[in-house]
């Protein structure tokens, strides 16, 4: 796996697929810089080699046409101020004056260029368009593991265009290796904590992931499906009624392969679905008519820690309730704390896919474990089993 301390950049220019979709207020201020912060060691290793940088990203979906909204134009500052150095700004990622603003960038400075999808090709893996954009560069570095699942042209098709000079950047490159930390390499016992609304979504991360792990935690709105296909009564609880069938696969396959799965045995349920609904402790079995389970009860919370504590291994994806309303946030930050003391105790924990990641940051947790993923749906695709695009192009 080459990554960028295989090349010394001194007089040449690295193009650098980075991930600067981040999020923009209206007065189009970024108010998440996490991206940015996480894309800077790449960018300052090569600064430091003594060669230059070429910045290329998308920002939101403009659907192939130039949107001011959507410039990148707007984030310049932003990037300037978190790398330390005047980031310079072309009005277009190929063309002249893409090429002419390449041409009079000396050793030591940043470019970044305008928004690849304000260009439809970009999407659509266009070669030409992956050419003109490998004009752009002596090295190709990726690093943008969040898009790494798109065959886009800047993110999978430019690499052909550096056959023998393309390489991941530190980022991308600690991704690939945590992931691979808990899929292949972990140490044992391995446990994973599926949560989320629904199975269908998470299926195929869970048929992938039964041959690796010895632990299976699942919580949120999965369970119910689950705990009805085993004749229980979930009330009004979230359900997949036509995937009862498949849970009970999931649970058979498990018992073969001598995976423990810990369902919730108690809930927090609420009379509607809303933060100042009344609410009570019951048995995950027995929730009544017009009451829907919302977060994990203090029973399960107890079990789950237990699994948490003894592993060595752990990963986290998806919260076990709705902890966007406080009244429901208790036992997905109890998770959280769990890990965190695991994770004290010298276990590897990795965090990914959106809502874990949302809650990881909402409560506090960056710090208290091992790596948080940046890539939503690249990671799923990771834990699916995938090769992403964008890391075979590099490998290839």
């Amino acid at each position: 796996m080459k990554t960028i301390d295989d090349f010394n950049f001194e007089g040449k220019k690295a193009l650098i697929r980075v991930d600067f979709n981040v999020p923009l207020d209206g007065s189009f201020n970024v108010t998440d810089t996490s991206r940015i912060e996480a894309a800077k060691p790449t960018i300052v290793k090569i600064l430091e080699d003594g060669g230059s940088a070429v910045l290329m990203s998308h920002l939101g979906r403009p659907n192939g046409k130039v949107n001011p909204d959507m410039s990148l134009s707007h984030i310049a500052d932003t990037v300037s101020e978190i790398i330390g150095v005047q980031v310079k700004f072309a009005k277009d990622c190929v063309g002249q004056v893409a090429e002419e603003a390449v041409a009079n960038l000396k050793d030591g400075e940043v470019l970044l260029l305008e928004n690849l999808r304000f260009h439809d090709e970009e999407e659509a893996g266009d070669e030409a368009f992956s050419k003109a954009l490998s004009q752009l560069g002596d090295i190709y570095v990726n690093d943008a593991f969040g898009t790494a699942h798109r065959a886009h042209a800047s993110t999978t098709i430019v690499a052909q265009f550096f056959p023998d000079h393309k390489c991941f950047g530190y980022l991308l490159a600690k991704e690939i290796k945590a992931i691979d930390k808990v899929m292949e390499t972990g140490e044992k016992p391995v446990t994973a904590i599926l949560g989320g609304s629904k199975v269908s979504s998470k299926i195929t991360i869970i048929e992938n992931i039964l041959d690796k792990v010895d632990n299976l935690i699942i919580g949120g709105g999965m369970t119910y499906t689950f705990v009805k296909a085993k004749g229980g009564k979930v009330g009004d609880s979230i359900c997949e009624d036509d995937k009862m069938d498949l849970a009970l696969d999931i649970l058979k396959k498990a018992e073969a392969k001598n995976v423990k799965v810990y369902l919730p045995v108690d809930v927090l349920a609420a009379d509607a679905f809303d933060n100042n609904a009344k609410t009570q402790f019951v048995d995950v079995d027995k929730i009544p008519d017009g009451w829907q389970g919302l977060d994990a009860g203090p029973r399960t919370l107890e079990i789950f820690k237990q699994v948490i504590l003894n592993s060595k291994t752990i990963l986290w994806n998806g919260p076990v309730g709705v902890f966007e309303m406080e009244s429901f946030a208790k036992g997905t930050i109890a998770i959280g704390n769990f890990i965190d003391e695991a994770t004290k105790n010298g276990a590897f924990s990795l965090v990914g896919g959106g809502d874990s990641v949302a809650a990881v940051k909402q409560f506090g947790f960056e710090d208290k474990v091992s790596y948080v993923s940046t890539g939503g749906g690249a990671m799923l695709e990771s834990l699916e089993g995938r090769t992403l695009p964008g890391i075979a192009a590099i490998l290839d």
